[in-house]
């Protein structure tokens, strides 16, 4: 493995040496395809059972305060687990974890479908989350060393972009489907059938490259602290949607995290083999790509979860016809995302991209903000969508590309382990902020006053679009921070932060 101050701009070797140093070179665009099955399970399972939970209610019976830990209890295990799973794939190889990720996700998504109670649903839940953050770190990372020519890596990391911000709709309208049509255990059995095919072509198709140097060794102290400080914050804020802010159980959780992870980063300086290495995170273009992710991460769940209410509440669309609304926003997302990560990146670098992209993300969640009583969805929907859609990904995929970017190849796992960190995390966070601005908002509204079907409708709306203006609030105050983070230019790397891949 050779050392190179850039990365976007270093000029790819020869087909032969690339071919003979890097074993999935000859078959990497098939690869893609299997890494793209495996990342749109992770993804649209974190959206596809919200749609199918009322039927699943129905046929398990359980009650409203049981129902949201359906959600949090695949977000708690993916969220605290993540940077475990990471490290998992740097010392075990990327390929057998995959491969035991996408084994373990089926089988339990099987157990999950024929779930005959609460519990049974819980524990596979669970058990997804965990398998998930198997999964997530080893797909990232394999992509990360698998496309290595400039070039080939833009493209590669747009269409992976383009799935990872357009998968969570992808889930509300599968999940529509399999519900309306089928039964609400679907949307738990439809991960057998991607992983099946996922796992049959990782087993034909990868091959683990021969390890240079010695084996990464385990963290043990690093990771106790940090799956117990991701636990204590995703646990604390997936608590705010039901506690108030004051309780306990809330604000406990989340010292609790806070000070687990700050004890996880003092032992990361003082450990030989570090979980998550300093060098990882210290280059800026790297670290302002990182926190692209977490406030993208807690801004785009507004746009899912209150305008599936809206559409469904105010509209009156049923859940395929919800899917369906939100398919402009994944077609102008793919079309900036790839153009973003092939053609722009490789030109100009991600300070002109990201900013611009969260600042007209920004607009659309302001436009999308300006919905009524009276507004429908080709007047107040539609154009917001297809303006959010370009700005997500005009930022997400050259965020993803850059914080996998110029990492050694031991440290390839656990990289895209922090980029998958961060959208969970900024995820969880944005679940309880906007869930809880918008209750206070609605309360508000309706103070004082005589409550009638027209008012309850209007107060509804108004909650929604208060959590899209705070969305929005938090995507122009990313455009600004990371503006003044991210490097100017085709990034160039601190060769002492950490090596560029060239495997």
């Amino acid at each position: 493995m050779t050392q190179s101050s850039t990365a976007l701009a270093a000029p790819p070797g020869s087909a032969t040496t690339e071919a003979h140093a890097n074993p999935n070179h000859a078959r990497r665009w098939l690869i893609l395809v299997v890494l793209g099955l495996s990342q749109l399970m992770v993804v649209l399972d974190a959206t596809i059972v919200n749609i199918a939970l009322p039927s699943a209610q129905t046929d398990l019976g359980f009650s409203n305060d049981a129902r949201q830990w359906v959600v949090t209890a695949y977000a708690l295990a993916f969220g605290s687990l993540l940077l475990l799973g990471g490290r998992a794939a740097d010392i075990f190889g990327r390929k057998r974890v995959l491969v035991v990720g996408l084994a373990g996700f089926a089988l339990v998504s099987a157990i999950g479908g024929a779930a005959n109670g609460i519990e049974m649903l819980l524990i596979a839940r669970g058990a997804q989350g965990v398998f998930g953050a198997l999964l997530a770190p080893a797909v990232l990372s394999l992509l990360t060393t698998t496309f290595t020519d400039p070039n080939e890596r833009g493209k590669a990391f747009g269409i992976f972009g383009a799935i990872a911000g357009g998968g969570a709709a992808v889930g509300l309208l599968l999940g529509g489907v399999l519900t309306e049509y089928l039964d609400w255990r679907w949307c738990m059995f439809v991960n057998i059938i991607i992983a099946v095919l996922a796992l049959a072509g990782a087993a034909i198709l990868l091959r683990d490259p021969p390890r240079v140097g010695a084996r990464p060794k385990f963290d043990i102290p690093g990771a106790i602290s940090a799956t117990g400080g991701m636990f204590g914050l995703v646990y604390g804020f997936a608590n705010a949607e039901s506690h108030s802010w004051s309780s306990p159980l809330v604000w406990g959780f989340l010292i609790a995290g806070v000070v687990l992870l700050v004890l996880f980063v003092w032992l990361q300086t003082k450990v030989s083999h570090p979980l998550l290495p300093m060098r990882v995170l210290l280059d800026r273009n790297r670290g302002g790509s990182n926190l692209t992710v977490f406030l993208m991460g807690i801004g785009m769940f507004a746009i899912f979860l209150f305008l599936t209410y809206y559409l469904q509440q105010t509209l009156h669309f049923s859940p395929v016809q919800s899917g369906v609304a939100f398919l402009p926003m994944v077609g102008t997302l793919m079309i900036a995302a790839t153009s973003a990560s092939s053609v722009l990146l490789p030109r100009v670098g991600p300070r002109p991209l990201v900013p611009t992209g969260m600042l007209i993300g920004a607009a659309g969640l302001l436009w999308l903000a300006q919905l009524d009583a009276a507004s429908t969805y080709t007047s107040g929907v539609l154009g917001p969508l297809l303006v959010i859609g370009f700005g997500i990904g005009l930022a997400m995929a050259p965020s993803m590309s850059v914080a996998t970017m110029g990492v050694a190849t031991d440290d390839a796992g656990v990289a895209s382990a922090t980029v998958n960190t961060g959208q969970q995390i900024g995820g969880s966070i944005g679940t309880a902020l906007l869930s809880t601005l918008a209750a206070n908002s609605l309360t508000s509204f309706v103070a004082g006053k005589t409550v009638t079907p027209q008012l309850a409708v209007e107060a509804a709306i108004h909650s929604y679009t208060t959590a899209f203006s705070w969305a929005a609030g938090i995507f122009a105050l990313g455009a600004v921070v990371c503006g003044l983070l991210l490097k100017s230019g085709v990034p160039v790397f601190d060769e002492d932060a950490a090596p560029a891949v060239h495997m």
